[in-house]
């Protein structure tokens, strides 16, 4: 029997060598969109037209396959309510049974900050720090976008839906 004895220091450096995933999951429109990041660089995405609850979870379940992930980030609004819901459902259940953690970010953070559709002709604008609903009479081209690193994307204090229900 060989016994092998490892300086603690060298188990320190082999920890901070193995490179830490994270996914990052636009589900408020589409396509759906996510991100695997490696130290927090994008390495790798996909996008599906299909729905939420179509799509995400094997998606989802793909990536934990083969990269151990160790945070997911997701819009969690304002946008498609039922999106919303579906992704922080799935997410919760993976932080509790796998305990990967979650977190939220604003939706407006990964459009460069334009409106964001509602419902109809109503589309979710950011003042300052208002979040309200505008009318527009033509539809408004709303895209996002993966960034190629998260080291900047501000995470939400809150992982909770941000359910932004406009009057109708």
């Amino acid at each position: 029997m060989i016994l092998l004895l490892l300086n603690p220091c060298k188990v320190e450096h082999l920890q901070k060598l193995s490179p830490k995933y994270e996914l990052l999951i636009i589900s408020i429109s589409s396509p759906l969109l996510v991100g695997l990041y490696e130290d927090g660089t994008l390495i790798d995405s996909r996008a599906s037209v299909l729905k939420t609850s179509e799509i995400l979870l094997p998606l989802i379940t793909e990536y934990m396959k083969k990269y151990d992930i160790s945070s997911i980030i997701y819009t969690r609004g304002p946008g498609s309510y039922m999106a919303i819901k579906l992704t922080y459902i799935m997410l919760k259940t993976i932080e509790t049974v796998r305990g990967i953690p979650c977190a939220g970010c604003s939706g407006f953070a990964l459009n460069g900050g334009g409106p964001i559709k509602a419902i109809g002709n109503l589309y979710f604008i950011k003042e300052k720090e208002t979040i309200m609903t505008k009318k527009y009479e033509q539809p408004v081209e709303v895209t996002f976008a993966l960034p190629q690193s998260i080291h900047d994307l501000v995470l939400d204090e809150e992982s909770t839906p941000e359910y932004m229900l406009p009057a109708v």
